[in-house]
């Protein structure tokens, strides 16, 4: 059974800049009160044509160089972004985990910063109350439970949000970078939490610029490239496609 399908799928930007006024243009604004900002429009677009099928329980790898079209992606899959042509179908709960601890509030405690994200996230408010000394425990801030928010570093608010999201009971999680956070060994713990959701039949997509992550966690690994399919299939052949590029000199970049 196909969990997500993705059929033609195009995505466009309008890039503005602000247009040189002419003398003319000068004199007439030095005439009149206010002027509306002139601007010329540039048309990129971020995907172009991209198409494929997920089954339940895979994983997927989505990776490319910066400005692939990658994390835009990804966001048209959650519903984030409108498409421009084309369409995403996927068939069970989805949840995103993109940008971490957005909604954390700075002069609330990290037990009430971590009711409220749950919420936000969408887990019902009964059910978080139960989960909230699971997640701090998970996140090794148990004993930081009472401490302002704005007390804790930007590694310990990030394994905050990522403990919560992944207590979200869903059918599909699409990830953007969130598994490269916090130092090694909270890593590898939320790794094998999602080992533990790929065998109970949860499908997952992975952004990474970690290609041995990708290799190795992800059953197959779509390659892009200005926007477009440069490769999808089992993720050994496609990440040393992308490597071969890189050693070639075909591509600009390869990390964030």
């Amino acid at each position: 059974m196909s969990v997500i399908v993705l059929e033609d799928v195009w995505k466009r930007f309008r890039i503005p800049h602000v247009r040189r006024p002419s003398v003319l243009d000068q004199i007439a604004g030095a005439l009149s009160l206010f002027e509306a900002q002139r601007y010329n429009y540039e048309e990129l677009w971020a995907l172009k044509g991209v198409s494929f099928e997920l089954e339940k329980g895979q994983s997927l790898g989505i990776i490319g160089p910066n400005g692939s079209g990658k994390s835009t992606l990804l966001k048209l899959m959650t519903g984030v972004m409108r498409l421009d042509k084309g369409r995403v179908t996927t068939n069970g709960s989805t949840t995103a985990i993109l940008e971490l601890g957005i909604g954390f509030h700075e002069d609330l405690t990290v037990k009430e910063n971590a009711l409220i994200y749950g919420v936000v996230m969408g887990i019902p408010r009964r059910e978080m109350k139960g989960k909230t000394e699971t997640i701090l425990d998970f996140a090794e801030l148990t004993r930081f439970r009472d401490a302002k928010l704005r007390t804790l570093s930007s590694g310990m608010r990030v394994r905050l949000a990522l403990s919560i999201a992944v207590q979200i009971e869903a059918d599909i999680f699409l990830v953007d970078e969130a598994l490269a956070v916090g130092d090694l060994k909270f890593q590898e713990k939320c790794l094998n939490k999602f080992r533990d959701f790929k065998k109970q039949g949860r499908t997952i997509v992975l952004v990474s610029h970690n290609l041995e992550l990708v290799r190795t966690f992800c059953e197959q690994t779509l390659y892009l490239l200005n926007g477009e399919t440069r490769a999808f299939g089992a993720s050994d052949e496609v990440t040393q496609e992308y490597m071969s590029d890189v050693r070639e000199g075909k591509l600009k970049s390869h990390s964030n």
